[in-house]
């Protein structure tokens, strides 16, 4: 058996279960259908499979990370426990008034999202604070008793509390839990001043309301993974990807279920930046494309841009405003319903529509086999010649193409007068330019030239598409490195244990206060190297600080970055001096004459990232292999061209790949549009470049 460490990365996604083994500085992978009624199946699946490859027991595995979209799709389909929320009085509506914006605002027949919750699964509590924490008035004790009563009869799962201005003043929301907790000692419980400390009542409440909600859910299936997991064998420490791009220890997760919510993502924005770092590149468009979703996130200066609010199951067009908020630390990024089992319809204008409805794993696209018979991303990708039938996911599935034409020509072309193909040519197109249309909007969000960036291309769908959205785009380079297929799970494996502690303190800078200011950091530090330290009690533990800043009268902060001397040495001053130039950059200049207010303090304690050495990158030399050829669509050319197909594997540093041309490997496939080449750099990374005239 290998001396060297052994460790397992497993995300599972709507569509595919990526697992993947890593012993020393090598990576064994695989891809298994997620089976949905028990996930953790999947997982045992594909851990046997990549330990066959390695020559290795599970008994051997010494560490484990974790990523799933359980708890999105929960909170999607609306399937979680049953959940009360206790709030003050007169705020039980609060998560169905939302902040009453529109977020369309012309359409006349705007429906707001239905809340997690019926207002009868809503109960309110005599208590208040005020915005500085003051009690106004008190808790009724004994009419908590009698609402745990109510609760009791009722037979709830779980209850969220979650009582106005409870991030400044905690006090009632420990009461009522403490109360509650005693009386009904099997309820799960979930307090607002824990799960999400930050002002806005709104985002607040939904976030302690979706974290009880899947608190059952996501507790029993890492219960049950961890059982699984001892039965074969395996008794190595569990940890779980979250939302902001760390590793969190099992039990966290299980408390805090809500900041799992994109943690599949998050690996794959880890997972870019890592390459990003390898290659030195400071202006990444980080490309993550897998059976369910699309998702795409900007990296600068090696770092995935961060946020503090999420939304979950966007219900209008993905418009945002129309989803569920989560106040949790989140990196930031678009996500949209466009993945290989993205289905397709025409609409009532006779244009072709392509998801958010997915075929998942089960049945499946068209050409899955499985009683799929609608039309998918995957079935156009395979009747416009992307895909071989007969090595799909390395040959462990045959794929059906006479399903996907039928589908094809069912729901598309009957319609619109079109072949299979032509059908194709438009699901494709559609899906694709649905991409891009989200890259740009992301990137002119963030006041982002894209032409300016390289792409880097990963996820089980991601290398098919990637040439032509580059093509959209402007982008001159993509990245499609090794692993590709599963690179969200291997992000994991990339990961530092962080977690960030926050607060909502309100305090202007004409009434800063130095030592409160101090007193506060450390706190949030403590809390936050807390977390990390449950994953590793010995780790050097560093810490990032930063505050939430606006003009007083302004409805949203902008984030700012302090120094740890700035942080613990804090000066009011070189607060209003970082929060104008950062205000500046942002919007051309600061406001002169306006207080400056800070609203939300923040601490991230995280292990330091591992090293990465650079790559010397090489030139093109020598012509890859060709093992044969086959007829693409090229959508750029709106005509078929015959494509070398060239073996991944056999790519040496500085083999080229001239386009059009199909590069093939067990997880995934480059499609190399005429417009394009390629190097294969030391790495093992396929460098895609915009031909020059001439070439």
């Amino acid at each position: 058996m290998t001396t060297s460490r052994i460790r397992l990365g497993a995300d599972i996604g709507g569509t595919f279960t990526d697992v993947v083994l890593e012993i020393g500085d090598e990576l064994f992978s695989t891809k298994v259908l997620t089976t949905y009624s028990a996930p953790e199946n999947a997982i045992l699946d594909g851990m046997q499979q990549v330990c066959k490859k390695a020559g290795v027991k599970p008994s051997d595995i010494q560490q484990i990370i974790h990523g799933t979209t359980l708890a999105t799709n929960a909170l999607i389909e609306r399937r979680g426990a049953k959940t009360a929320l206790v709030t003050t009085t007169g705020f039980r509506d609060v998560i169905e008034m939302r902040t009453e914006s529109r977020f369309e605002q012309y359409d006349l027949n705007l429906n707001l999202p239905e809340p997690l919750l019926d207002r009868n699964m809503r109960y309110c509590v005599t208590e208040r604070m005020d915005a500085s924490g003051n009690v106004l008035t008190p808790l009724d004790m004994k009419e908590v008793d009698a609402l745990a009563d109510q609760l009791d009869k009722a037979g709830y799962e779980s209850i969220a509390i979650g009582l106005i201005h409870s991030y400044v003043n905690d006090a009632h929301e420990k009461q009522v839990r403490d109360a509650l907790a005693k009386r009904l000692p099997n309820v799960m419980i979930s307090l607002s001043s824990e799960v999400s400390p930050q002002m806005r009542e709104y985002e607040r409440f939904n976030t302690v309301v979706a974290n009880a909600y899947i608190k059952p859910l996501m507790k029993s299936y890492l219960s049950r993974l961890e059982d699984r997991l001892k039965e074969t064998g395996v008794d190595c420490s569990i940890f779980l990807m979250h939302s902001g791009g760390g590793i969190i220890s099992i039990e966290s997760a299980a408390d805090f279920p809500v900041r799992l919510v994109e943690s599949g993502p998050a690996g794959g924005a880890v997972f870019a930046a890592n390459i990003a770092a390898r290659y030195g590149l400071d202006k990444v468009l980080s490309f993550d494309m897998g059976g369910t979703t699309a998702k795409i996130c900007l990296i600068k200066n090696q770092t995935p841009k961060t946020s503090r609010v999420f939304e979950v199951a966007r219900t209008y067009r993905f418009k945002k405003g129309s989803g569920m908020p989560i106040s949790i630390p989140v990196i930031d990024m678009v996500e949209i319903g466009a993945g290989g089992g993205s289905l397709a319809h025409v609409d009532s204008m006779r244009q072709i529509r392509v998801g958010p409805e997915s075929a998942g794993s089960e049945p499946g696209p068209a050409c899955y086999g499985r009683g799929g018979d609608r039309p998918a991303v995957t079935d156009a990708d395979l009747v416009l010649g992307k895909l071989d039938p007969d090595n799909f996911a390395g040959g462990t599935m045959k794929l059906q193409a006479d399903d996907s034409a039928k589908a094809l020509v069912t729901h598309l072309g009957n319609t619109l007068d079109m072949d299979a193909q032509t059908a194709a040519f438009g699901l494709a197109e559609v899906v694709d330019e649905n991409m891009a249309n989200a890259a740009r909007v992301h990137a002119v969000e963030n006041g982002e030239d894209l032409s300016e960036y390289t792409m880097i291309a990963f996820g089980g769908a991601a290398p098919l598409h990637a040439g032509r959205l580059s093509e959209k785009l402007g982008v001159d380079r993509l990245l499609v490195p090794p692993g590709a297929g599963v690179g969200s799970a291997i992000g994991f494996l990339r990961a530092p244990f962080s977690f960030e502690a926050n607060r909502s303190v309100y305090m202007k800078l004409s009434d800063f206060d130095p030592s409160k200011v101090k007193s506060l950091l450390k706190d949030l530090r403590t809390e936050a190297t807390k977390f990390v330290r449950k994953c590793d009690a010995n780790a050097d533990i560093l810490s990032d600080f930063k505050v939430y800043m606006r003009y007083i009268g302004q409805g949203w902060e902008i984030p700012i970055t302090l120094t740890e001397a700035q942080a613990l040495n804090p000066d009011g001053d070189t607060y209003q001096q970082l929060f104008e130039d950062d205000y500046s950059k942002l919007f051309g200049r600061p406001v002169d004459g306006m207080d400056v207010e800070v609203t939300v303090w923040a601490v991230n304690a995280t292990t330091p990232p591992e090293s990465v050495a650079r790559v010397e990158e090489q030139a093109g030399q020598a012509a890859a292999p060709s093992v044969g050829s086959r007829d693409i669509f090229d959508p750029a050319l709106s005509n078929n061209v015959n494509a070398n197909i060239v073996d991944r594997t056999a790519l040496v540093v500085g083999s080229t790949v001239d386009g059009p041309a199909v590069i093939v490997e067990d997880e995934t496939t480059i499609i190399l549009p005429s417009s394009r080449k390629a190097v294969c750099q030391p790495d093992g990374c396929v460098d895609v470049i915009a031909k020059v005239v001439g070439d």
